[in-house]
């Protein structure tokens, strides 16, 4: 996070109980678990244990999903953005430090206590009560984190199209990275590719998804824990590591293309293997040591790169 936000949210919490926030974040953390926060957030003191338990990892996913996007497209210059279910805006703060051309900022958020401390944290956003279930106006790059997983399996496609309809340009949803966060996202890229979206990330091809049974698509985000993450989560490490999902749906075919790293690289004495997905399926792929220059190149690869 910049070290603004950081001051920010320094301001909020002054003078307010870590125990409390321990507290609060206990059960927002069981709430996430099941499938949705925004129902549990219902007074002034809920909304800042989401800021401090919370935000800082769908922040870093967020950021981790967009720098994404901007290296499979990387003539995308958005100017607009509109942040569905956006709770104190952290999917857009994100967006803003990858795509510094965004100067218009429309956070849709149905809690009016993520609301009003939104508009402490974004005095210049337009932030306004909705849900998926209505059209909202346009935006160059529409974002929906976390926000699928409190709706039904069955809903998925209407309101991957409902917010497809809003989309000017590129269309990012972010889900947790389980199996159900997997379904979620694979429901929702089937229909964007039926009305026509190019898939820019982190599919390197529009083709049928080839994850199927127990296996899922997803990556890990690693981010340092703050004194007062450890202090709200009962931390016993410095770090968390955010497991998520997403999909980059886009209106201009995506010319960056090549295989995405979908699981942790396996680096071996003879070899790397990257285990990649592509046009063509799964595969593994074995870099030999003897092969300098893509050795050389593999040993630098992460999961969920591009190679």
């Amino acid at each position: 996070m910049t070290s603004a936000l950081n001051a920010d949210f320094a301001a909020l919490l002054e003078g307010i109980s870590r125990k409390e926030l321990e507290a609060r974040a206990g059960k927002i953390s069981t709430a996430y678990r099941a499938g949705g926060t925004s129902a549990v957030i219902t007074d002034r003191m809920d909304a800042l244990a989401y800021l401090v338990a919370r935000f800082p990892a769908t922040h870093a996913a967020a950021h981790a999903v967009l720098r994404r996007v901007a290296e499979a497209a990387p003539q995308f210059s958005p100017s607009s953005i509109s942040d569905m279910g956006a709770g104190p805006g952290t999917v857009a703060s994100a967006a803003r430090q990858i795509f510094p051309s965004i100067h218009s900022v429309t956070l849709i958020e149905p809690n009016e206590i993520f609301r009003d401390i939104a508009r402490e944290l974004w005095p210049d956003a337009q932030i306004t009560a909705g849900t998926l279930e209505r059209r909202h106006s346009s935006a160059d790059l529409v974002t929906a984190g976390y926000v699928f997983s409190e709706l039904d399996l069955s809903q998925i496609p209407h309101a991957a199209r409902q917010l497809w309809g809003a989309t000017n340009a590129m269309l990012v949803v972010i889900e947790p990275g389980t199996p159900q966060g997997f379904q979620r996202i694979a429901a929702a890229r089937r229909s964007l590719i039926e009305d026509g979206a190019h898939i820019a990330a982190p599919c390197t091809h529009d083709g049928e998804c080839p994850m199927t049974g127990s296996d899922w698509c997803h990556f890990s985000e690693r981010l340092a824990r703050s004194r007062d993450h450890m202090i709200v989560k009962s931390a016993s490490v410095p770090f968390e590591d955010e497991r998520y999902a997403y999909l980059a749906a886009s209106r201009a075919p995506v010319v960056q293309r090549g295989a995405r790293i979908v699981k942790p690289v396996i680096a071996q004495k003879p070899a790397i293997l990257l285990p990649l997905c592509d046009s063509t399926g799964l595969h593994l792929k074995s870099i030999p040591r003897r092969d300098n220059e893509q050795f050389r190149i593999a040993r630098k690869k992460q999961w969920g790169d591009l190679f």
